[in-house]
């Protein structure tokens, strides 16, 4: 647990000592915060529009849900914004460490490789938590002018966290194949994407073809956590991808010491 516990806290210190953790918060921040104004400048519009349609029909005017109409895209934009912005934070935790050399001193130190593969991961997973934990004040933000269900919204942000644990996982996977930052950033990037294309696809090809395709699509099973479901399958599915990312980097971190790497 202390050899845990000294790695994470290294990588921690390592990302806030250096422009990369304030880069990638702030712009996660700012692109979040430009959409949700935008998804919510239009509810607001459409709730004025109905209401003057309403007044002059001398009619009631229609219960908009806020959750299905502002709260559920501004969760699947911050999921995109996460994909582009994850592969960033994990691309250096085992690239910098070859490139520097001292990845010969963490394999032979008393840390075992699952200590520093966790250390890191979850290091990472935190650097998220706060990246989710600043866009939580956008959604309080939403409660003084409506009242959303805080259902959906509780398990829409779980939902996100095991998708960035998802993209984070593998990420940890490319970076102990390379010693390129940019190479690791960029194999993540394209891995993560792949399991995005297969369900944006899914309704292009035979039924038996597309059910495949969904039930591997990380954002496929991310929709259902937006709308407030929460299935076991869906969990089971992220838990099994995050086991499988840092089975693979644990994997590849024995095969480079008995290489002798």
């Amino acid at each position: 647990m202390r050899n845990f516990t000294a790695i994470y806290q290294r990588e921690i210190k390592s990302y806030f000592s250096s422009p990369i953790a304030y880069v990638v918060i702030g712009l996660f921040l700012a692109l979040s915060g430009l959409f949700f104004y935008l998804i919510v400048s239009n509810f607001v519009q459409m709730c004025m529009r109905y209401d003057m349609q309403a007044q002059y029909y001398q009619m009631a005017p229609p219960k908009l849900n806020v959750n299905m109409m502002a709260i559920r895209p501004i969760l699947h934009n911050m999921s995109l914004f996460a994909l582009f912005f994850l592969p960033l934070v994990t691309m250096r935790l085992y690239s910098d460490e070859k490139r520097s050399g001292t990845i010969e001193l963490l394999m032979t130190s008393p840390v075992t490789n699952l200590q520093a593969i966790l250390g890191k991961f979850m290091a990472a997973a935190a650097l998220f938590l706060v990246m989710l934990a600043g866009t939580f004040l956008f959604i309080i933000f939403l409660f003084f002018y409506g009242k959303p269900e805080v259902g959906p919204i509780l398990t829409g942000y779980l939902g996100l966290f095991l998708l960035g644990l998802s993209y984070i996982s593998f990420g940890v996977f490319f970076s102990t194949l390379t010693d390129n930052q940019i190479i690791a950033a960029v194999s993540t990037f394209v891995f993560i994407l792949f399991f995005w294309a297969i369900g944006w696809v899914s309704g292009f090809v035979s039924q038996s073809l597309g059910e495949l395709f969904s039930h591997f699509s990380l954002i496929e099973h991310f929709d259902d956590f937006a709308k407030g479901v929460l299935d076991t399958k869906h969990l089971i599915y992220y838990l099994s991808f995050i086991f499988m990312g840092l089975f693979l980097s644990f994997v590849s971190i024995e095969s480079a010491r008995w290489r002798g790497r």
